[in-house]
């Protein structure tokens, strides 16, 4: 079986580049093509064409190739149709979807967050690739009654990356804090880092998920530069990599998600900051409150394995 893999592969952002590599060790049986916005790999091409740039300056018909051979396009895992950052975000993928849908290609969107929405177009966006989904499954509970509006059939699930994340061997120090930005991050940071550091940190690790972006690096900058010299910049690439840094630390501060799932799945203390109220990293402080958060975590993933798996098997 072969199938075309959408998601924000190639533009650096750990996140998205462990869910890429999930998708391609954890269902072997399937032949991944990976849309990239920088493909560089035998298994990688270009994105959909979407807007004269990508139409003149990239091989698109490459993608149009492979997707007349492919038997499904799926869209594995991130928040992709939500509009919080960019409404052209939510027309992006909406344009893929709707080209594989030319091509009667089934869509399968594979641990998704869904929402929240800004406009009018980012909503209707998302509710029209949804709604013409074969199957669905949500990461979160937000996600998860978004989409029921819109598809009967969505499977409540969670981030597969939480169960990538594998314990390093070093000993966790409470005198160490680690700090996850986000390119745009603000004064709320800022506020939990200064009170963290007040109470017992001692030397300090920010993490930057997103390594090659200049906006990100000058917010790890500016955090670094409020705290002083007991503060230090780390560029993260790989899931292994942020797992080890973590492992030595005894507090997590993110703005990310998926530093949130790293901190989570090696059982550290995590303050989560949301950008708004309704955003992902709301929905997984909300879950958080609850005891057996991590035991449902994992029996979500897995209950949102199985039924991909069930969808996959019959569409070989």
């Amino acid at each position: 079986m072969k199938c075309l893999l959408v998601g924000n592969y190639g533009a650096g952002n750990l996140g998205d580049e462990a869910l890429r590599e999930y998708f391609l060790s954890g269902f072997p049986s399937v032949q991944w093509i990976a849309l990239s916005a920088r493909p560089s790999r035998p298994n990688e091409v270009p994105r959909m064409p979407f807007g004269v740039r990508s139409i003149v300056f990239t091989p698109w018909w490459r993608t149009i190739r492979e997707l007349r051979l492919a038997d499904a396009v799926v869209f594995g895992g991130g928040s992709l149709f939500t509009d919080v950052e960019s409404a052209a975000a939510c027309l992006l993928w909406w344009w893929h979807g709707f080209v594989a849908r030319r091509f009667r290609k089934p869509l399968i969107l594979a641990f998704q967050g869904i929402g929240p929405f800004r406009t009018k177009v980012g909503r209707w966006c998302a509710r029209n690739t949804v709604k013409h989904a074969a199957f669905v499954s949500a990461r979160d509970e937000e996600s998860w009654r978004q989409a029921k509006q819109w598809n009967a059939c969505v499977v409540l699930s969670f981030d597969p990356v939480l169960n990538m994340v594998k314990p390093a061997v070093r000993q966790t120090s409470t005198e160490v804090l680690a700090v996850i930005p986000r390119m745009n991050s603000g004064s709320a940071l800022l506020k939990a880092v200064s009170g963290a550091s007040g109470r017992n940190a001692t030397q300090t690790r920010i993490l930057s998920l997103q390594p090659d972006c200049a906006a990100e690096r000058r917010a790890c900058e500016k955090i670094r530069a409020a705290i002083g010299p007991s503060a230090s910049v780390h560029r993260v690439r790989d899931i292994a990599e942020l797992a080890a840094l973590l492992g030595g630390c005894g507090r997590v501060i993110t703005e990310r998600y998926h530093g949130a799932i790293a901190a989570i799945a090696l059982g550290l203390p995590v303050e989560i900051i949301p950008q708004r109220d309704s955003d992902k990293l709301a929905s997984l402080r909300t879950m958080l409150r609850s005891p057996e958060a991590l035991e449902t975590m994992r029996r979500r993933l897995l209950a949102g394995e199985k039924e991909l798996q069930k969808i996959i098997n019959m569409l070989k």
